[in-house]
């Protein structure tokens, strides 16, 4: 049980300074949105950015998974847009990020790439939006392939693909890729699939590459604190481990930099309790 700390829960910190929090507060790892703030994918210097933070994980023994949620990293009036839904060339754009990604990705090292789908705009129709998604997923699978680079696919509330069978719906469609995984958001199971979460790991395991970790209540999606929101933490890390998932498991709080370092500290402190009631040996955690 290997822990993380997400990068948009830390706006207000320059990104070494972030690192270093985390780093000194125990965690394994580091979930990175490419941003403006942290490490923007279209800085020209782009290249030695990348090496001087690889290098930075490595001394701070941080393992790091590449996240590409930033909110107004393409357009800075709409929030998540242009998504692979969009029409050509607005989804281009979209696709051009997330190439970047695999690109940084795989020169940090990363264990994965997580993305989504986006949400379709209204009257848009569901085999247009299938067909536009499918192709540009393909591309990034390709270039995610020339990499060697695991892709995870996030399930995300209110967009085109937001539950663990539209993602297995959109892995058939593009004939089951072995680079293609999922990314599980535990507090997005407990928002709105029927499923218990535990049963939601079990049933992602399969294809798992990456996990976010947050409390939430059904049927809303805001990201809690720990102990905030409806969901019991140590079924879900005991079927973690049972699954046999080693991947990192990234607290995902983006609307609390305001006290970062306070809840870094007090989510770190949580996940290990729980994982001691779940009876996960010490020695898988950091």
């Amino acid at each position: 049980m290997r822990f993380a700390y997400g990068t948009n829960g830390f706006a207000n910190h320059r990104l070494d300074e972030a690192l270093a929090v985390l780093a000194d507060l125990g965690y394994d790892g580091v979930a990175l949105t490419l941003d403006g703030g942290h490490l923007d994918p279209f800085d020209a210097d782009l290249a030695r950015r990348v090496d001087k933070v690889a290098a930075r994980l490595g001394e701070l023994g941080l393992g790091v998974v590449v996240e590409t949620g930033g909110r107004y990293v393409l357009d800075p009036r709409r929030k998540h847009r242009p998504t692979l839904l969009d029409a050509p060339p607005e989804a281009d754009r979209r696709i051009d990020l997330l190439l970047r990604a695999v690109r940084v990705a795989a020169d940090l090292g990363a264990e994965a790439m997580s993305f989504w789908s986006g949400a379709a705009d209204p009257g848009l129709p569901e085999e247009t939006a299938w067909r536009r998604l499918t192709e540009g997923v393909a591309r990034v699978v390709a270039e995610a392939e020339r990499r060697d680079v695991r892709l995870g696919f996030e399930p995300e509330p209110g967009m085109f693909v937001d539950t663990i069978a539209g993602f297995e719906d959109l892995h058939a469609r593009l004939g089951a890729p072995s680079a293609l995984g999922i990314t599980l958001d535990i507090g997005h199971c407990r928002c709105l699939e029927p499923e218990p979460v535990p049963d939601c790991v079990r049933r992602a395991a399969p294809r798992l590459v990456n996990v976010q970790i947050e409390d939430m209540r059904r049927g809303v999606h805001e990201h809690l604190e720990f102990g905030e929101g409806e969901i019991d933490f140590p079924p879900v890390l005991a079927a973690l481990d049972a699954c046999g998932y080693r991947g990192l498991v990234g607290v995902e709080l983006p609307r609390h930099s305001h006290a970062a370092p306070a809840v870094a500290e007090r989510s770190l402190r949580f996940l290990r309790a729980a994982a001691d009631e779940a009876g996960i040996t010490r020695e898988a955690n950091r």
